[in-house]
């Protein structure tokens, strides 16, 4: 049985002209060496030469430029542990306005300085004892900001949505789409979008091994809370997945694959390598998975989004030499 959904396919599609002009529309990249490793044609859609260096950007700026001008006006707010913080932090730049981000004390120095690089101010916590969603609504209370979550917003998860929907616009139908999942706003726009243009497909989210709360959600049926994952995919380091996007998810896709920070490693190495692109460690697990042999009953098209690649040159040599 299945119901309505929050977000619909038009949703992203008004998104797409939203952003038109104001996003880039990243480049999609193809391998021999890629394609003959796993036995399949592979398409990456490479969300690491997005604004900001990741996906985020799409959804933080389709909800910011959504909001009524008296509440634009007065600010808005986010809680990231880094490429939402930066997203939401340009975001506001572009549209005339300020924002205070909240971001872990362990969050990538990078990313940090990113976001504050952007004008926004950045306040901080503890993401091991420290509940991110409870302090962000109020710190959006206390100051009288429009909150803009990372992922369980409609409008964000419509946003994301629009990298699936170029990439299908460029490579026509595919048998499979493979996407990570941290609180699910990817994968979920990518499930309205990929579903509707191409019901027969397969879409698949990836998550480390240690932060598996999805995959544990969609097997209960409900959503479980994990303790905080501790792993390289920072971005992906969440204890439950939103309760929008669980359900958009829960309705579209077929499976979640696991990945080892190894994995992560591995593909981080590789695309380095052999397609002379950078990724950071949550922009890799759906290569990762790939790469791997986690995906069933292999396909012979294939969509891989690479979410983003923001890491500095010590985090990075320390992660792939590892």
């Amino acid at each position: 049985m299945t119901t309505a959904l929050p977000v619909t396919f038009d949703d992203v599609r008004g998104a797409a002209a939203r952003l038109n002009g104001i996003a880039h529309r990243t480049p999609v990249l193809t391998s021999r060496t890629l394609n003959s490793r796993v036995g399949a044609e592979v398409f990456i859609k490479c969300e690491n030469f997005q604004r900001i260096g990741a996906f985020k950007f799409r959804g933080a700026y389709n909800a910011a430029a959504q909001l009524p001008p008296e509440q634009l006006g007065k600010g808005i707010a986010a809680y990231s542990s880094g490429n939402h913080a930066q997203a939401t932090a340009l975001a506001a730049r572009e549209l005339g306005t300020s924002a205070v981000i909240l971001m872990p004390e362990d969050a990538p120095r990078s990313k940090r300085e990113a976001t504050v690089g952007y004008g926004a101010e950045v306040v901080t916590y503890d993401r091991y004892t420290q509940d991110r969603t409870a302090l962000g609504e109020a710190l959006a209370a206390e100051r009288d900001l429009a909150l803009i979550p990372p992922y369980d917003h409609p409008h964000v998860i419509a946003g994301q949505g629009t990298a699936a929907l170029e990439l299908l616009e460029e490579t026509g139908e595919l048998d499979a789409l493979i996407a990570p999942v941290g609180g699910g706003g990817l994968m979920a726009g990518s499930a309205i979008t990929a579903k509707t243009l191409h019901p027969g497909i397969h879409v698949v989210g990836v998550e480390p091994d240690t932060g598996d709360d999805t995959k544990r959600s969609l097997e209960a049926g409900e959503r479980i809370t994990i303790p905080v994952p501790r792993t390289l995919a920072d971005g992906q380091a969440l204890p439950t997945p939103g309760e929008i996007t669980f359900g958009i998810n829960q309705q579209l896709v077929e499976g979640i694959a696991l990945v080892s920070d190894d994995e992560i490693r591995g593909a981080m190495r590789f695309a380095f390598e052999r397609l002379k692109i950078v990724l950071e460690p949550s922009g890799a697990t759906a290569l990762a998975a790939l790469l791997a042999g986690h995906i069933d009953n292999r396909p012979r098209r294939i969509g891989v989004i690479a979410s983003g690649g923001n890491i500095n040159t010590q985090r990075f040599t320390d992660i792939i030499n590892g």
